[in-house]
């Protein structure tokens, strides 16, 4: 068996697919050196906020750790109790930092999350309307013990 050279030549079709048919000539497309691209494109960089929130699923009191969810990502942090602010327990909600740990991400700067969004300030105007509510019915009252006075007063008397 012989090989001749015009056997061992493959080819690259335009799908990037290995073919023994040589390329059309006519179908030939110049492309410019600078539009090709070796490697992962640079991308943007991302605004990112280094404080997250998440629950504490898991923590051991007596030996000092535990695991933090995070509730953007959804993957696990482990937490060590000398890098919590205050004591925390399992199902609290928790603001944090992480940084890269031995064995991987580690929450640092843990602290209880207290939201203090607009949710408080209806238990504020709550409080105000409760305050203001005995003003109010002691404002009826007078009203309402007047009214039978102001009544008699405007009857016609025959």
């Amino acid at each position: 068996m012989t090989l001749d050279s015009d056997d061992m030549i493959a080819y690259v079709d335009e799908f990037g697919q290995v073919t023994s048919t040589p390329p059309d000539p006519s179908t030939r497309v110049e492309v410019k050196l600078e539009d090709i691209e070796i490697g992962i494109p640079k991308r943007e960089e991302e605004e990112y906020d280094p404080i997250r929130t998440g629950i504490v699923t898991f923590f051991n009191e007596s030996k000092g750790f535990g695991f933090i969810r995070d509730l953007e990502t959804q993957e696990s942090v482990f937490v060590h109790v000398n890098n919590t602010k205050e004591e925390v327990r399992e199902n609290n909600k928790v603001r944090f930092e992480t940084e890269q740990g031995p064995r991987g991400l580690a929450a640092v700067k843990v602290e209880i999350w207290r939201d203090t969004a607009p949710a408080a300030a209806p238990a504020a105007s709550e409080e105000a309307a409760a305050e203001a509510a005995p003003e109010a019915d002691s404002a009826a009252d007078a009203t309402a013990d007047s009214a039978p006075a102001a009544a008699a007063n405007a009857a016609p008397s025959e």
